[in-house]
This record gives C-alpha cells, sequence and structure tokens, in this order.
C-alpha cells in the first residue's frame, strides 16, 4: 500500500486525490467480492465454501440437489438483489450530499423515501381490492413502479413548492420535506389502521428493511431503475463538483444548474422508490457511506458516486449476511443490523468538526 502511495504520489499534481480514488475503488472491488462469497455462504443451512467453489467450477456431479436449489432459487437472486438495492442506497446518498452541498444530507431529509413508502403501504394494502386492476395490468413491477411514483410525487411536489422565477431553494427543500415527510408518514399511519392481519405482517417486516423472500421477479424488478440511475453518473459528477461553489458560480462555469437539479432529484427518486419497494426502510447505508467515502478520496463525485455504489452494496451484503447468522435459524430484519452499524459511525461523524460544521448547513 505504501508502494502505491508513493507511485501515486509521482504523478499527482499537489492536493490533487484521482490516483487514490482509484486505489479506494479497486479496494472496495476486492470487499466487495469478499462479501458476495460471504453472502452466498451464509444462512441457516449448511451450504459453504467447498460447495460454492464446486457450483462455480461447474462440478455439478459432487454437489448435493439441496444445495443447488438453496443457491441457485434462495442465495444467488438475495445476493443480487442486495447488491442493486445497496449500489442504489449509496448512491441516493452522494447524489443528496452533493445536491445540498452537505455531508449529512439524506434522501430521508425531503420527503423522497416517505413518499415511496406511502405508495408501497398503498399497494400492499390496497393491492387486492382498489389497486387490483393496476396490480393485475402491472404485475411483478407493481409494487417497485408504485414506490417510484409515490417518491417522484413527493419529490416533484417539493421541486414545485422549492422553486420561484426558475431558482429552487435548498433550505426550502429541506423544511418543505420535512413538513411533506409527516405528512406521508400519517397517511401511511392511516393506511395501516385498515391492514389486514396478513397486509399488517407484511408491513411490519417490510418496514425495518429486509431480502428475505428475494427472487429473480424482484431483481428484475428494481434492474432497470438502478441502471438507470448509473446511467445518470457520468452527467451529473462534474455539475455535482461545482455545484459546491454555490448555483451561481456553477451557472458562471457552464453548468445548467436547474437540469442538473432536476436530473439528480429524479435519479434519487428512482433509486430511493425501488429499493424501498423491494427491501422496505433501510437506515443509515446511504449516509454512512457516502460520508465516510467523501473523509477518504475527497469530494469528487468522478469517484465518490462509483465508490458510494461499491461501497453501499458491499456494506449491506454484511449487514445482511449478519441478519442471517446472528440468530439463526431466526432471521433479523436488515434495517436493525444497518441502524446497529451506522448509528454509533454517524454520531461519531456528527460529533466531529464536519459534522458540526454540516449540521450549521442543514
Amino acid at each position: 500500500m505504501s508502494t502505491v502511495a508513493t507511485l501515486i504520489g509521482r504523478h499527482s499534481p499537489p492536493g490533487d486525490r484521482s490516483g487514490l480514488g482509484v486505489v479506494v475503488i479497486l479496494l472496495l472491488l476486492a470487499l466487495l467480492a469478499a462479501a458476495v462469497l460471504g453472502s452466498l455462504v451464509s444462512g441457516p443451512t449448511g451450504v459453504g465454501l467447498k460447495v460454492l467453489l464446486a457450483y462455480i467450477a461447474g462440478d455439478m456431479g459432487s454437489l448435493d440437489a439441496q444445495d443447488r436449489i438453496i443457491l441457485e432459487a434462495v442465495r444467488l437472486p438475495r445476493t443480487a438483489l442486495g447488491l442493486l438495492v445497496g449500489a442504489g442506497l449509496g448512491i441516493s446518498g452522494a447524489m443528496m450530499q452533493g445536491l445540498f452541498r452537505n455531508p449529512l444530507a439524506d434522501p430521508g431529509i425531503v420527503g423522497v423515501t416517505s413518499g415511496a413508502a406511502l405508495a408501497a403501504v398503498c399497494a400492499i394494502v390496497l393491492g387486492g381490492t382498489v389497486l387490483a386492476p393496476l396490480q393485475s395490468l402491472l404485475g411483478d413491477q407493481f409494487l417497485p413502479l408504485m414506490a417510484f411514483a409515490g417518491g417522484l410525487a413527493n419529490t416533484l411536489l417539493l421541486y414545485a413548492i422549492a422553486t420561484r422565477n426558475g431558482q429552487t431553494s435548498t433550505t426550502a427543500l429541506i423544511l418543505s420535506g420535512i413538513a411533506i415527510g409527516a405528512m406521508s408518514a400519517a397517511a401511511t399511519g392511516l393506511l395501516i389502521v385498515i391492514a389486514d392481519d396478513r397486509a399488517l405482517r407484511d408491513i411490519t417486516f417490510w418496514s425495518l428493511g429486509s431480502l428475505g423472500g428475494a427472487t429473480y421477479a424482484k431483481v428484475l424488478a428494481i434492474l432497470p431503475f438502478i441502471l438507470l440511475v448509473l446511467a445518470t453518473l457520468p452527467f451529473v459528477a462534474r455539475g455535482l463538483d461545482a455545484l459546491v461553489l454555490g448555483d451561481a458560480a456553477a451557472f458562471h462555469m457552464g453548468v445548467p444548474v436547474q437540469r442538473l437539479k432536476r436530473l439528480s432529484i429524479l435519479a434519487v427518486a428512482a433509486a430511493c422508490g425501488a429499493t424501498v419497494a423491494v427491501a422496505g426502510s433501510i437506515s443509515f447505508v446511504g449516509i454512512v457511506v457516502p460520508h465516510l467515502l467523501r473523509l477518504a478520496i475527497g469530494p469528487s463525485h468522478r469517484f465518490l458516486l462509483p465508490a458510494s455504489a461499491i461501497g453501499g452494496a458491499g456494506l449491506l451484503l454484511l449487514a445482511d449476511s449478519i441478519a442471517r447468522t446472528i440468530a439463526a435459524p431466526a432471521e433479523l430484519p436488515i434495517g436493525i443490523i444497518t441502524a446497529i452499524l451506522g448509528a454509533p459511525v454517524f454520531l461519531i461523524l456528527l460529533l466531529g468538526r464536519n459534522g458540526r460544521a454540516a449540521m450549521e448547513g442543514l
């Protein structure tokens, strides 16, 4: 590592962290590979590393039929879903922090998550009655599309409230987001009151976050949304870097500020809506991962956005592996694990100098 750092220092101008960004991304990819292997071998059943390696090598003759079914029908889709959900949460947090120029910003601040949650609860509670025709029409895409629509509706409402004369006020976005988030939570509570026992069980477990019940259908349902968000990264990275200097300075640097804000908010709504739909509410991944990476590699979104996607995916897979094994054969909601892992880190960051400065900017 020291040799790599020396080489980076020889070829990088003072203050340039691009070489460090590349190294961190490579390290994150290695850690993500380890997290994927850990996810595939974690669980109450005895499918271990030896069985997994035999499956990867194509040695199907040495595999027990039950082990193969567990790998193909349970663990592979669950791991794939964890990768997509974690990447979506990481990117969303990094985009929001860049958009609001605050390293403690989170999609929950502007009501994106609460809007997605409200729409998802509507889908669970009313999917068999009022929304039955729509559910029949959309099939497996019903829940993620509903959640995306809810997150996007809240986002567009906030954007309309906070925009005056073509300029969007960050302060107005945050304050309006708090109010609309509270209204969404109240509406969610009303739906819970009228829900039946089956829907209540689904909502309770879903509200704490879980990758349980992962299927290839859910993976395919969320995949287009995450790919859409990934496709926006090259178009927003430079603009988010310029936005650090303020809206006016970014505009004079040639950045289409309003278009950048619209694209970023749409991408966050897509990612949050999709992740909430398939995995429920999972906290702290979107705020802790980008914040830590920003401290490590600097504010350049060219590296920060992909690193946040990789780091978010790795952290979520680690949390899911812990959730499956810590109380086996029972399974803890993954949101509990991410809160246990993320809350202390968040408090440490919050109490630090950068955290205090970030709070003053909210």
